[in-house]
């Protein structure tokens, strides 16, 4: 799964998974531009890539504006002479329930998470058809696009919304040889680790330990190295037939999630008005209900959270 010669941007590549991602990708041998907002942070994560023998540069600057996605672009072209490969990673949290969640919180998440992956999309795909020889996007998604969460409006509309615009650009750039994916990663993350449930996961990630085999297997939970080589498939020449998917993975577990498709269609001579509405929809729509989510199953004994302080 050689990537040699190939340049990658990663956004939010300073820590974390988006740090896993950009070390995964040098060492299959691609040159990486890292972006994160701390000078410090990005300076370690290209550090990091060259003390291994990769070759690394850096853009300090907050994903979502027009200028930033030039930058990036622009860097690895200056640095490298090309672009192959774009992973969108770069997020923010601001969690809170709906009538507690101000303008602010709402557009935060949004410019970062969603503006900020169509506008590197936007010029990643520009110089990827200038190059002419195709090109791998990489969109970074989430179980709570895919289904919803509890307290989490902006980063549920964010995430549904990139893997909306992943099947919009896989149809679009299909002619240019440029494949477009979202990676539904599932894994010890600093939002995981405010979650009492994966408390002994996350713990376990933290100390270098394997993680309990209930969450790699039951909840397909894991680390940031399990997600990284996926990105690194689909990035290679390898998954060149692989567009326009949503594909999860964490743990021991890969999963493709399925596009959007109706349970059920009804028919009613003249329209739908409101007595067969209710007489015949509802009750075939209660029948169908579908689930909103996640549903865990309950945490063995010896996996339970410790109590709160009291």
């Amino acid at each position: 799964m050689s990537l040699a010669g190939n340049v990658a941007i990663v956004t939010g590549s300073g820590r974390g998974l988006g740090l896993a991602y950009a070390q995964e990708l040098a060492r299959q041998g691609a040159a990486v531009v890292i972006n994160d907002v701390d000078a410090a942070t990005a300076a370690e994560a290209v550090a990091s890539i060259e003390a291994e023998g990769g070759r690394a540069t850096a853009v300090v600057a907050p994903v979502g504006s027009t200028e930033t996605a030039k930058q990036l672009v622009a860097a690895a072209v200056d640095t490298f002479g090309r672009l192959d490969i774009l992973v969108t990673n770069a997020g923010v949290l601001r969690d809170t329930v709906l009538w507690k969640m101000t303008d602010d919180d709402f557009d935060t998440v949004i410019n970062v998470h969603l503006r900020g992956t169509f506008t590197c999309v936007r010029e990643a795909a520009i110089r990827m058809r200038e190059q002419g020889e195709g090109g791998r996007i990489i969109a970074i998604g989430s179980p709570t696009g895919q289904r919803g969460n509890f307290g989490q409006t902006n980063y549920a509309a964010a995430k549904a919304g990139i893997v909306g615009m992943v099947r919009t650009w896989a149809l679009e750039l299909k002619r240019a040889d440029i494949t477009v994916n979202a990676v539904i990663p599932v894994a010890a993350t600093a939002m995981t680790a405010t979650v009492p449930y994966f408390h002994a996961a996350v713990e376990a990630d933290a100390k270098g330990e394997p993680m309990p085999e209930f969450f790699r297997k039951e909840i397909g939970f894991g680390g940031a190295g399990d997600v990284a080589p996926l990105i690194a498939y689909l990035a290679s020449p390898e998954a060149a037939g692989i567009s326009g998917q949503a594909i999860g993975v964490g743990g021991d577990r890969l999963q493709v999630w399925s596009h959007p498709e109706p349970v059920a269609s009804l028919f009613h001579d003249g329209g739908w008005g409101p007595e067969a509405l209710a007489a015949e929809a509802g009750p075939a729509i209660l029948q169908q209900l579908q689930s909103v989510g996640e549903k865990f199953p309950p945490l063995p004994d010896e996996l339970q959270p410790p109590a709160p302080a009291a």
